[in-house]
């Protein structure tokens, strides 16, 4: 189960929790490198999960270009930082970035990152209202959720974890765990002092799954996101289907 520790107040989107750093590896976390060809990571084949070696990582917009972001490493949040890679180029990997608007993608030297591999992935199904966790091709794990209201729609688009954090109190609105994700809310540039970051978390209140609910998190039971806490790493792609 990736670890856990408190660190400081969280303002998600309706996610006012207690962040803590948390980082470990399922489906297959050995360190490697991939082949040297702009190849695509998507399932069922896995997704490469890339962490950053020292206390940043620049981003750039091409490969060996100029400087455009820097990102540090632990995150805001006390989290390991990692991105997701959207393609291998040998020695410069495409990634995912947490920047809005949401799809953000920069290029980053290999060599300033570690490489790991997962072949699990969730996807989200709001029009059926459900989660899905695949582990290639195998369904792992299924349950109901609840997505955000009309006026707060939750985003379609490809995500990952960025952060797993523990409520003070895990029978509160937020349930026993939630996972930041890299992506905002469409609608809110900020909410509770916050950026307006997506979460997947847990809740108090399971009836109201299966509906529209939030200001853009996506809500699992508490044994589901529980589940998810001991079995899925930072890094992991969460991908929302349009509603």
């Amino acid at each position: 189960m990736p670890s856990t520790r408190a660190r400081a107040a969280v303002p998600w989107l309706g996610c006012a929790l207690l962040a803590t750093a948390a980082c470990g590896t399922s489906g297959g976390g050995t360190p490697h490198r991939a082949a040297a060809a702009d190849r695509p990571t998507a399932a069922p084949a896995g997704a490469e999960i890339a962490t950053v070696r020292g206390t940043s990582v620049v981003i750039r917009r091409e490969p060996g270009g100029a400087t455009w972001r820097t990102l540090s490493s632990p995150n805001d949040y006390g989290a390991p930082r990692v991105l997701l890679v959207d393609a291998d180029r040998g020695d410069w990997l495409k990634v995912y970035l947490p920047l809005r608007p949401n799809g953000s993608t920069g290029w980053v030297r290999a060599s300033d990152v570690t490489l790991t591999r997962t072949t699990r992935r969730v996807e989200i199904d709001p029009r059926a209202f459900r989660f899905t966790v695949y582990d290639g091709d195998r369904v792992l794990r299924t349950g109901k959720v609840a997505t955000g209201t009309g006026g707060t729609p939750t985003p379609a688009g490809r995500f990952f974890f960025t952060e797993l954090v523990r409520p003070a109190d895990p029978r509160g609105a937020y349930g026993a765990y939630a996972f930041g994700l890299s992506g905002y809310s469409p609608t809110l540039s900020s909410f509770g002092g916050g950026p307006g970051q997506i979460a997947v978390h847990g809740t108090n209140a399971p009836g109201r799954l299966g509906s529209r609910a939030s200001h853009g998190c996506i809500r699992v039971g508490n044994p589901d996101i529980t589940w998810m806490a001991r079995n899925l790493t930072l890094g992991t792609p969460v991908d929302v289907l349009s509603s």
